[in-house]
């Protein structure tokens, strides 16, 4: 049986395509956290689509200049 659904993991391009920004401004973004971390996989790095879609939401709207509070990162606490 063949499965017809879309990866739910982006690379780099995919995941900047996503948000609709290009790949610099979209390494930018995650550099200054208003994108999450990638996850890692056996090597290649993606993006998980529900946590891009989670980040965009706290994106500020025209208007509002300050960007909303980010997500705790599960994975800073763990390592702390």
């Amino acid at each position: 049986m063949k499965y017809n659904y879309e990866a739910r993991g982006r690379n780099r391009e995919q995941a900047a395509a996503h948000i609709g920004v290009g790949a610099t401004k979209f390494d930018e973004m995650v550099k200054d956290r208003r994108m999450p971390q990638p996850r890692e996989i056996d090597g290649r790095v993606v993006w998980d689509v529900y946590e891009l879609d989670e980040y965009f939401e706290r994106l500020p709207r025209r208007g509002q200049g300050v960007v909303a509070s980010q997500p705790d990162d599960i994975w800073a606490k763990m390592a702390a």
